[in-house]
C-alpha cells in the first residue's frame, strides 16, 4: 500500500502537468512570454476569484503533508502572489488580459471595484474558511483524543459551515451579473 504522502505527490506532480500543459498550449498559441503571463493569470484567477482553496489547494495541501506547515499560512502566500502577478500584470502587460476568457473576466474583475471587487473579499472569505476547514480536518486525525475534539468544535463548526454557504449564494449572486453563460447562449 502507498503511503499517503507519495500519494499527494503524484497528484501534485500530474495538477503540475496539467499547469505545464495550458503554459505550453497558450505559448504555441501566441508567444512564451504571452502564455507564461496569460498562464499566470489564470492561476491567479482561481486563486483570487473563486470561493474555495483550489488553485492555492495545489500547494497547500501538499506542504501540510509533506511539510506539515499549515494550510492558512501558505495560503496567506498564495493569495500575496496571485495579488503581486495582478498587480505587475496590470501595469506592464495588460494586453495579456485579452488572451482568454479568464483572463478577459478576471479584467473585469480586476478593474471594476464596484461590485466585483467583492468576488474577492467573498472568495478570500471563502477560501481562507475552507483552509481552516482543511487544517482542522488534519488537526482531527493527528489528534490522540478525536471524540473529545468533535464533540466541542461542533456547534462552532456548523455555524463556519451556514456562513460558507451564505458566501456561496453571495458569490454566485455578484459572479451572475457579470453575464457569464456555461451553455454558450
Amino acid at each position: 500500500m502507498e503511503r499517503p504522502g507519495h500519494q499527494v505527490l503524484i497528484k501534485f506532480i500530474l495538477l503540475c502537468l496539467i499547469l505545464l500543459s495550458y503554459f505550453a498550449y497558450l505559448s504555441y498559441q501566441y508567444n512564451l512570454l504571452t502564455g507564461g503571463v496569460a498562464s499566470l493569470l489564470t492561476w491567479s484567477f482561481f486563486v483570487l476569484c473563486t470561493p474555495v482553496a483550489d488553485a492555492g489547494f495545489l500547494l497547500d495541501f501538499p506542504l501540510r503533508i509533506l511539510f506539515g506547515i499549515r494550510m492558512v499560512l501558505s495560503e496567506i502566500a498564495v493569495w500575496a502572489v496571485a495579488i503581486l502577478i495582478n498587480i505587475f500584470s496590470l501595469i506592464y502587460f495588460r494586453e495579456i488580459y485579452e488572451t482568454t476568457f479568464v483572463t478577459q473576466i478576471l479584467k473585469v474583475i480586476l478593474t471594476t471595484p464596484f461590485p466585483y471587487w467583492l468576488v474577492i473579499v467573498l472568495s478570500g472569505i471563502g477560501t481562507f474558511l475552507s483552509i481552516r476547514f482543511g487544517d482542522e480536518l488534519m488537526d482531527v486525525f493527528h489528534h490522540k483524543d478525536r471524540h473529545f475534539y468533535l464533540r466541542h468544535q461542533f456547534k462552532h463548526e456548523i455555524i463556519l459551515f451556514i456562513f460558507f454557504l451564505f458566501i456561496l449564494f453571495s458569490y454566485y449572486e455578484i459572479i451572475s451579473t457579470l453575464g457569464i453563460t456555461i451553455d454558450g447562449r
